[in-house]
């Protein structure tokens, strides 16, 4: 990464970080990459080239890292993103049956949910 690069993640990160919080006050932002695509084509194109899942799903873990590293403090504090319950795996085929049956959302909104499934229940 050259450093023209880092404000750019730095500003991404810090939308994410909003956008995941506290949903209630998100500003719309303009995603980019492959979690910018609907769900629709990432079927269509998993179903077309199997590989290119790992890089939709390294797409999701950086956009849930940003999320996490620009949380408010207190907010997400000790969140394992790999918990041993919940397996990459898993991840993968959360992400998957996600998509299929939110066809009109994007990957983004996939990713989204997943990074609410690990928080798990607000208490």
């Amino acid at each position: 990464m050259n450093r023209t690069e880092t404000p750019v993640l730095s500003t991404a990160a810090a939308a994410l970080g909003i956008l995941l919080s506290s949903p209630a006050t998100a500003e719309t932002v303009k995603i980019v990459g492959l979690g910018a695509s609907t769900c629709a084509r990432f079927t269509q194109e998993i179903g077309e080239n199997p590989a290119l899942q790992r890089d939709y799903f390294a797409w999701a873990q950086g956009f849930m890292s940003g999320a996490l590293i620009r949380a408010p403090q207190g907010v997400d504090e000790g969140l394992d993103l790999t918990p041993p319950s919940f397996s990459l795996r898993e991840q993968v085929d959360f992400l998957r049956a996600f998509c299929a049956k939110n066809q009109d959302q994007d990957y983004m909104d996939a990713a989204r949910a997943l990074y609410h499934r690990l928080r798990g229940p607000k208490t």
